[in-house]
């Protein structure tokens, strides 16, 4: 089926009219129900497709940083980075299903985020694999005052002579489901399963897919964003808990291979890896796939057709994989030739 605005006004519409009878979840997690990997780990609750969950997410330093002037290593337990919310147990899901997740809202659920600097993380520092002589860049903290009215994150400089603003623009850093076989991933992760992909579009009014892959896929949710440029450079963004509000669907029988994202105007595909160009590639044959499906083209149509109209971005590489978004705006579709 091929996915135009008029289809998407058209679901939103009869969503909306559905809305009473969804079910709904409402869950603050405790800090001990807290999660740090995808996979490995039991649900916290049973899910019917069609559930909308309504909830929150402690920021990617596990509520450790509170103030100015405290380092993550110094106040933060090792290895619970990206705390997640959930995993959730979509009844009836099953591997070669796909979960379709529908964001409705995310807002800032403090006043302050955090962005930081670690040793031997970032994409202009050194690591064990890019091995340099000089020291690392030090350890560094950034609190953000979170400005409602002006919808703006600001800050000051180090040495306080300076300030700027960064506009709002809130997003899940992580949001996926269970690696097969039993794996256990650590969420700074991101992967086909989605993870810690560290992606601008997992945002409020885009919808997510994920293809599934154990039985009732087991989704979880965290790493709240509250801004992000390109790359991720520094090693985190505008860092903050968020409000969350979604709704779980459920596609029996269709795979997703790698996480894609849909909105009126666009299809976008996710992919991760190292190096960089196999993150791409990933990217851009996934979106070729889709395409394909979306319009009967066959494969090296669809690889001219995206090779002219494809937006690509380089959504993080800091990651132990490096992630790209690939879009493509669905009114340049190909559309049928007309009988003459």
């Amino acid at each position: 089926m091929r996915w135009t605005a008029g289809t998407i006004g058209l679901l939103c519409a009869a969503a909306a009219a559905a809305a009473a009878e969804r079910p709904i979840l409402r869950y603050v997690p405790k800090h001990e129900e807290l999660k740090y990997t995808f996979g490995g780990v039991a649900p916290t609750h049973r899910i019917a497709p069609g559930t909308r969950i309504v909830s929150w997410t402690e920021d990617c330093y596990d509520g450790a940083v509170t103030k100015p002037g405290q380092l993550p290593s110094q106040v933060q337990a090792p290895g619970h980075d990206n705390p997640q919310t959930g995993p959730f147990y979509v009844e009836g899901a099953e591997p070669g299903d796909t979960l379709v997740i529908h964001i409705e809202k995310l807002e800032p659920a403090r006043a302050y985020g955090i962005s930081s600097l670690f040793p031997g993380f970032g994409a202009l520092n050194g690591t064990d694999r890019t091995a340099i002589l000089q020291p690392d860049l030090p350890e560094t903290v950034w609190f953000y005052e979170i400005d409602r009215a002006k919808n703006v994150a600001r800050t000051k400089s180090t040495d306080g002579k300076r300030s700027w603003e960064v506009p709002l623009s809130p997003f899940l850093g992580c949001l996926g489901v269970s690696p097969p076989h039993g794996e256990a991933r650590s969420t700074i992760v991101p992967d086909n399963y989605g993870g810690n992909m560290d992606c601008p579009e997992v945002r409020a009014g885009n919808t997510v897919y994920l293809g599934v892959r154990v039985p009732g896929a087991l989704l979880s949710f965290g790493d709240g964003h509250y801004a992000q440029g390109d790359g991720e450079i520094i090693g985190t963004a505008i860092e903050g808990a968020m409000n969350v509000e979604l709704t779980v669907g459920l596609i029996k029988g269709r795979e997703t291979p790698w996480p894609r994202i849909e909105n009126a105007d666009w299809m976008m595909s996710v992919g991760a890896a190292r190096p960089l160009e196999d993150s791409a590639r990933v990217a851009f044959k996934d979106m070729v796939q889709w395409v394909m499906e979306q319009t009967g083209l066959g494969t090296l149509d669809a690889y001219q057709f995206v090779s002219q109209n494809a937006v690509a971005s380089v959504v993080e590489i800091v990651d132990p994989l490096y992630t790209v978004l690939v879009k493509v705006p669905k009114s340049r579709l190909p559309a049928e030739v007309a009988p003459r």
